[in-house]
Protein backbone atom coordinates (compact mmCIF):
# COMPACT_ATOMS: atom_id res chain seq x y z
CA UNK A 1 0.00 0.00 0.00
CA UNK A 2 1.36 3.66 -1.14
CA UNK A 3 1.50 5.94 1.45
CA UNK A 4 0.06 9.53 0.54
CA UNK A 5 2.39 12.28 1.41
CA UNK A 6 0.99 14.83 3.79
CA UNK A 7 3.72 17.13 2.86
CA UNK A 8 2.69 18.65 -0.35
CA UNK A 9 5.21 21.70 1.05
CA UNK A 10 8.34 20.02 0.65
CA UNK A 11 9.00 20.02 -3.27
CA UNK A 12 8.20 23.81 -3.03
CA UNK A 13 10.60 23.90 -0.06
CA UNK A 14 13.01 22.01 -2.10
CA UNK A 15 12.92 24.80 -4.97
CA UNK A 16 12.65 27.84 -2.24
CA UNK A 17 15.70 26.31 -1.13
CA UNK A 18 18.37 25.79 -4.50
CA UNK A 19 16.86 29.08 -5.63
CA UNK A 20 18.24 30.77 -2.36
CA UNK A 21 21.41 28.58 -2.79
CA UNK A 22 21.80 29.60 -6.84
CA UNK A 23 21.32 33.11 -6.44
CA UNK A 24 24.54 33.37 -4.18
CA UNK A 25 26.53 34.04 -7.01
CA UNK A 26 25.27 35.20 -10.31
CA UNK A 27 26.85 33.47 -13.29
CA UNK A 28 25.83 36.56 -15.60
CA UNK A 29 28.95 38.22 -13.67
CA UNK A 30 31.03 35.52 -14.51
CA UNK A 31 31.93 34.88 -18.14
CA UNK A 32 34.94 36.79 -19.11
CA UNK A 33 34.13 38.96 -22.88
CA UNK A 34 30.77 38.86 -22.56
CA UNK A 35 29.70 40.98 -25.32
CA UNK A 36 32.38 39.45 -27.80
CA UNK A 37 30.52 38.34 -30.95
CA UNK A 38 30.18 34.30 -31.46
CA UNK A 39 31.39 34.49 -34.86
CA UNK A 40 34.06 31.53 -36.03
CA UNK A 41 36.63 34.27 -36.79
CA UNK A 42 37.02 37.92 -35.51
CA UNK A 43 40.10 39.98 -36.77
CA UNK A 44 41.43 43.49 -35.31
CA UNK A 45 43.95 45.48 -35.39
CA UNK A 46 46.12 46.11 -32.79
CA UNK A 47 46.81 50.04 -31.84
CA UNK A 48 47.30 49.86 -28.35
CA UNK A 49 50.84 48.48 -27.77
CA UNK A 50 53.88 50.25 -27.23
CA UNK A 51 57.16 49.11 -26.32
CA UNK A 52 58.81 49.42 -22.63
CA UNK A 53 60.55 52.60 -22.40
CA UNK A 54 63.65 52.61 -20.21
CA UNK A 55 63.28 54.27 -17.22
CA UNK A 56 65.29 55.00 -13.91
CA UNK A 57 65.87 52.31 -11.98
CA UNK A 58 65.61 49.76 -14.39
CA UNK A 59 67.96 47.32 -14.65
CA UNK A 60 69.58 46.33 -17.98
CA UNK A 61 70.84 43.40 -18.87
CA UNK A 62 73.03 44.13 -21.74
CA UNK A 63 75.47 41.61 -23.84
CA UNK A 64 77.78 42.61 -26.44
CA UNK A 65 78.80 39.92 -29.52
CA UNK A 66 81.34 40.77 -32.26
CA UNK A 67 82.94 39.19 -35.13
CA UNK A 68 86.02 39.03 -32.33
CA UNK A 69 84.72 37.23 -29.31
CA UNK A 70 88.01 38.03 -27.01
CA UNK A 71 87.47 42.05 -28.20
CA UNK A 72 84.03 41.64 -26.48
CA UNK A 73 84.99 40.43 -23.54
CA UNK A 74 85.72 43.76 -21.61
CA UNK A 75 82.16 45.16 -22.62
CA UNK A 76 80.48 42.07 -21.31
CA UNK A 77 81.92 42.42 -17.74
CA UNK A 78 78.19 43.19 -16.15
CA UNK A 79 78.13 39.37 -16.71
CA UNK A 80 81.02 38.31 -14.49
CA UNK A 81 80.97 40.91 -11.83
CA UNK A 82 77.40 41.21 -10.80
CA UNK A 83 76.73 40.46 -7.07
CA UNK A 84 74.20 39.74 -4.56
CA UNK A 85 74.09 42.67 -1.86
CA UNK A 86 71.30 41.87 1.18
CA UNK A 87 70.12 39.68 -0.96
CA UNK A 88 69.52 42.28 -3.58
CA UNK A 89 71.31 41.53 -7.13
CA UNK A 90 73.50 44.14 -8.11
CA UNK A 91 74.06 44.63 -11.84
CA UNK A 92 76.73 47.26 -13.78
CA UNK A 93 74.39 48.42 -15.73
CA UNK A 94 71.46 49.99 -13.55
CA UNK A 95 69.65 52.97 -15.01
CA UNK A 96 71.03 55.81 -12.63
CA UNK A 97 68.19 58.38 -11.34
CA UNK A 98 69.26 60.77 -14.58
CA UNK A 99 68.68 58.34 -16.71
CA UNK A 100 72.33 57.05 -17.33
CA UNK A 101 74.13 54.28 -17.73
CA UNK A 102 78.13 53.87 -17.77
CA UNK A 103 79.26 51.51 -20.60
CA UNK A 104 82.72 50.25 -20.96
CA UNK A 105 85.60 52.36 -23.14
CA UNK A 106 81.65 54.28 -24.44
CA UNK A 107 81.40 56.03 -21.11
CA UNK A 108 78.19 57.70 -20.11
CA UNK A 109 74.98 57.00 -21.79
CA UNK A 110 71.86 58.57 -21.91
CA UNK A 111 69.18 55.77 -22.30
CA UNK A 112 65.98 56.82 -20.61
CA UNK A 113 63.29 57.09 -22.94
CA UNK A 114 64.58 54.74 -25.43
CA UNK A 115 63.23 51.60 -26.32
CA UNK A 116 65.78 48.45 -25.71
CA UNK A 117 65.68 48.04 -29.51
CA UNK A 118 67.10 51.60 -29.55
CA UNK A 119 69.63 51.33 -26.78
CA UNK A 120 71.08 48.45 -29.20
CA UNK A 121 71.36 50.43 -32.02
CA UNK A 122 73.16 53.18 -30.41
CA UNK A 123 75.15 51.29 -28.70
CA UNK A 124 76.08 49.48 -32.29
CA UNK A 125 77.15 52.96 -33.35
CA UNK A 126 79.02 53.58 -30.25
CA UNK A 127 81.13 50.43 -30.54
CA UNK A 128 82.14 50.16 -34.37
CA UNK A 129 85.19 52.15 -33.27
CA UNK A 130 86.18 49.26 -30.89
CA UNK A 131 84.82 46.14 -32.75
CA UNK A 132 83.94 44.22 -35.93
CA UNK A 133 79.97 44.52 -36.60
CA UNK A 134 79.55 44.85 -32.91
CA UNK A 135 75.67 43.29 -31.69
CA UNK A 136 74.21 44.56 -28.64
CA UNK A 137 71.45 42.62 -27.04
CA UNK A 138 69.62 44.57 -24.65
CA UNK A 139 66.97 43.37 -22.22
CA UNK A 140 65.41 44.73 -18.91
CA UNK A 141 65.34 42.35 -16.24
CA UNK A 142 62.94 43.90 -13.71
CA UNK A 143 59.98 44.13 -15.48
CA UNK A 144 57.43 43.11 -12.54
CA UNK A 145 53.49 43.83 -12.23
CA UNK A 146 51.94 43.20 -8.24
CA UNK A 147 48.53 41.87 -8.46
CA UNK A 148 46.62 42.01 -4.81
CA UNK A 149 42.79 41.26 -3.88
CA UNK A 150 40.52 38.08 -4.58
CA UNK A 151 42.59 35.85 -6.70
CA UNK A 152 44.41 32.61 -6.28
CA UNK A 153 47.75 33.73 -5.72
CA UNK A 154 48.59 37.12 -4.96
CA UNK A 155 52.09 38.01 -5.83
CA UNK A 156 54.43 40.44 -7.63
CA UNK A 157 55.41 38.91 -10.59
CA UNK A 158 58.38 39.17 -12.80
CA UNK A 159 58.35 38.88 -17.02
CA UNK A 160 61.59 38.45 -18.89
CA UNK A 161 59.52 39.06 -21.95
CA UNK A 162 58.57 43.19 -21.42
CA UNK A 163 55.39 42.32 -22.45
CA UNK A 164 52.54 41.43 -20.08
CA UNK A 165 49.03 41.86 -20.37
CA UNK A 166 46.15 42.08 -17.57
CA UNK A 167 45.01 38.57 -18.99
CA UNK A 168 48.38 36.64 -17.94
CA UNK A 169 49.15 38.56 -15.00
CA UNK A 170 46.07 37.41 -13.73
CA UNK A 171 46.67 34.18 -14.79
CA UNK A 172 50.02 34.34 -13.18
CA UNK A 173 47.99 35.26 -9.81
CA UNK A 174 45.60 31.48 -10.89
CA UNK A 175 42.62 34.04 -12.08
CA UNK A 176 40.26 35.54 -9.84
CA UNK A 177 38.13 33.54 -7.33
CA UNK A 178 34.67 33.08 -7.64
CA UNK A 179 33.42 35.96 -5.51
CA UNK A 180 35.76 38.60 -7.48
CA UNK A 181 33.83 41.58 -9.45
CA UNK A 182 35.02 41.04 -12.78
CA UNK A 183 34.14 44.14 -14.12
CA UNK A 184 35.69 46.72 -11.06
CA UNK A 185 39.42 45.22 -11.44
CA UNK A 186 41.56 48.50 -10.25
CA UNK A 187 44.75 49.16 -12.08
CA UNK A 188 47.39 51.76 -10.56
CA UNK A 189 49.91 53.06 -12.60
CA UNK A 190 52.84 55.52 -12.27
CA UNK A 191 53.52 57.29 -15.37
CA UNK A 192 55.26 60.93 -16.06
CA UNK A 193 55.67 61.44 -12.36
CA UNK A 194 52.00 60.88 -11.90
CA UNK A 195 49.42 58.00 -10.28
CA UNK A 196 46.40 56.92 -12.73
CA UNK A 197 44.08 54.83 -11.72
CA UNK A 198 42.22 52.86 -14.15
CA UNK A 199 39.01 50.80 -13.56
CA UNK A 200 39.14 47.68 -15.65
CA UNK A 201 35.66 45.46 -16.61
CA UNK A 202 37.03 42.06 -17.64
CA UNK A 203 33.45 40.75 -18.88
CA UNK A 204 33.61 43.22 -21.72
CA UNK A 205 36.07 42.60 -24.82
CA UNK A 206 36.71 46.43 -25.13
CA UNK A 207 39.43 45.59 -22.67
CA UNK A 208 41.89 44.31 -25.58
CA UNK A 209 41.49 47.71 -26.81
CA UNK A 210 42.22 49.51 -23.49
CA UNK A 211 45.73 51.35 -23.39
CA UNK A 212 46.02 49.50 -20.08
CA UNK A 213 45.48 46.14 -21.75
CA UNK A 214 48.85 45.87 -21.98
CA UNK A 215 50.83 46.26 -19.08
CA UNK A 216 54.23 48.65 -17.43
CA UNK A 217 56.91 47.80 -15.08
CA UNK A 218 55.58 48.14 -11.58
CA UNK A 219 51.78 48.60 -12.60
CA UNK A 220 49.57 47.34 -9.62
CA UNK A 221 46.02 45.05 -10.21
CA UNK A 222 43.62 45.34 -7.26
CA UNK A 223 41.11 42.80 -7.82
CA UNK A 224 37.85 43.90 -5.70
CA UNK A 225 36.06 41.25 -3.71
CA UNK A 226 31.94 41.13 -4.54
CA UNK A 227 29.37 41.70 -1.40
CA UNK A 228 28.98 37.73 -1.53
CA UNK A 229 32.48 37.00 0.00
CA UNK A 230 32.58 40.49 2.87
CA UNK A 231 28.94 38.90 3.88
CA UNK A 232 30.28 35.00 4.54
CA UNK A 233 33.14 36.84 6.19
CA UNK A 234 31.84 39.21 8.33
CA UNK A 235 28.13 38.05 9.21
CA UNK A 236 28.29 34.65 10.83
CA UNK A 237 24.62 34.29 10.87
CA UNK A 238 24.63 34.44 7.01
CA UNK A 239 27.33 31.54 7.42
CA UNK A 240 25.35 29.92 9.89
CA UNK A 241 21.53 30.52 7.71
CA UNK A 242 23.41 29.05 4.86
CA UNK A 243 24.44 25.94 6.61
CA UNK A 244 21.14 25.33 8.26
CA UNK A 245 19.20 25.53 5.05
CA UNK A 246 21.72 23.77 3.22
CA UNK A 247 21.73 20.83 5.75
CA UNK A 248 17.81 20.83 5.95
CA UNK A 249 17.30 20.99 2.44
CA UNK A 250 19.13 17.74 2.54
CA UNK A 251 16.89 15.97 5.39
CA UNK A 252 13.83 16.70 3.49
CA UNK A 253 15.04 15.47 0.51
CA UNK A 254 15.52 12.37 1.75
CA UNK A 255 12.43 11.99 3.97
CA UNK A 256 10.14 13.15 0.37
CA UNK A 257 12.05 10.08 -1.33
CA UNK A 258 10.95 7.69 1.35
CA UNK A 259 7.45 8.87 2.50
CA UNK A 260 7.01 8.62 -1.74
CA UNK A 261 8.98 4.82 -2.25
Amino acid sequence: MRLKSKTPFVPLFICVTLLFLSSCVSYKNIPYFQDLSKSPVISEDINNYSEHIIRPQDELLIHISSLNPEASVPFNNNLQTSSITNNIPQYDYLVDKDGNINLPEVGVMKVSGLTTHELSVQINQSLVKFLMEPRASVRVINFKVAVLGDVARPNVYSSYAERLTITEALSLAGDLNITAERNNILLVRENNGKREFFHVDITSKNLFESPYFYLKSNDLIVVQSGKLKLSTIEDPGYRNATLIISSLSVVVTLLYLVLHK
